[in-house]
């Protein structure tokens, strides 16, 4: 195979959930330039939309589907629209989730926040993909992208919601990869150190990010695209014998909010 063939994802079909902005965004931008058509899912419908008409501007094929992860009928109705509009699914990218940013104080959180942080990164991943695997098997291809954390190995104080989730979706990827695989669908993870989007900069002041630097040999934060690009790996056709894996992005370093 050339390549080029390795990295395209022509004639597949990519949902991708918090897709309006930051990461989510970055892989829905990505997937699209490698080719697939692409249902961006976010519960922000202009952010959404607005994703969607920049793909197709550029010659790309992509819808907008409001999806809050927290509503199952909105789960369905995201994988449903995938399918009558381009036929099936075949990539799938878990990225909306919620949760840290420091401030899950365990003596001033109570169970029902720490209950809908798992909500939101683990349980929702894990209805879509027991909803789009049908699709995948049929197709022939399939492959699903969680997007964990590195906080899901560091240890950080008032992040244990958040932290905890992260880890179980690395952990719950690798144990669906025993179930897919014989169905010809791949489930990996990519867990992204600091990287620069609207999420971070709501707690990033210089002299955290002066601290992050001192740990981070590569000597910067991550962009979207240094994600997205992990994520375009998962996905195609280059990867095809990789499954159960987490890749953590973080330019060789740790980057936490406490330093």
């Amino acid at each position: 195979m050339s390549v080029q063939s390795l990295f395209d994802l022509s004639g597949k079909v990519a949902v991708v959930t918090g897709g309006g902005n930051g990461i989510g965004r970055g892989c829905c931008e990505m997937l699209a330039s490698a080719g697939a058509s692409v249902v961006v899912g976010d519960k922000e419908a202009e952010e959404g939309e607005a994703v969607a008409r920049a793909i197709r501007e550029r010659g790309g094929k992509a819808v907008a589907v409001t999806c809050n992860v927290l509503e199952d009928r909105d789960l369905e109705r995201l994988v449903a629209r995938a399918a009558e509009t381009f036929g099936t699914v075949n990539v799938l990218v878990n990225n909306a989730g919620g949760g840290g940013g420091g401030n899950e104080n365990p003596f001033e959180i109570g169970a029902d926040d720490f209950e809908r942080v798992f909500r939101l990164n683990v349980f929702g991943a894990w209805k879509l993909c027991r909803l789009v695997a049908p699709y995948m098997a049929e197709s022939g291809y399939g492959s699903i992208v969680n997007i964990t954390s590195m906080s899901s190995v560091n240890r950080s104080p008032n992040m244990s919601a958040y932290a905890s989730s992260k880890a179980a979706l690395n952990h719950m990827a690798a144990n669906l990869a025993c179930d897919f695989g014989p169905m010809n669908i791949r489930i990996n993870c990519v867990g992204p150190g600091a990287t620069r989007t609207r999420a971070l900069a709501s707690v990033l002041t210089p002299e955290i990010e002066e601290r992050m630097l001192a740990r981070t040999p590569l000597r910067r934060l991550g962009e979207v695209e240094d994600i997205a690009g992990a994520v375009l790996y998962f996905a195609a056709p280059v990867s095809q014998w990789v499954s159960g894996q987490v890749l953590f992005v973080n330019g060789g370093g740790v980057q936490t909010l406490d330093g």
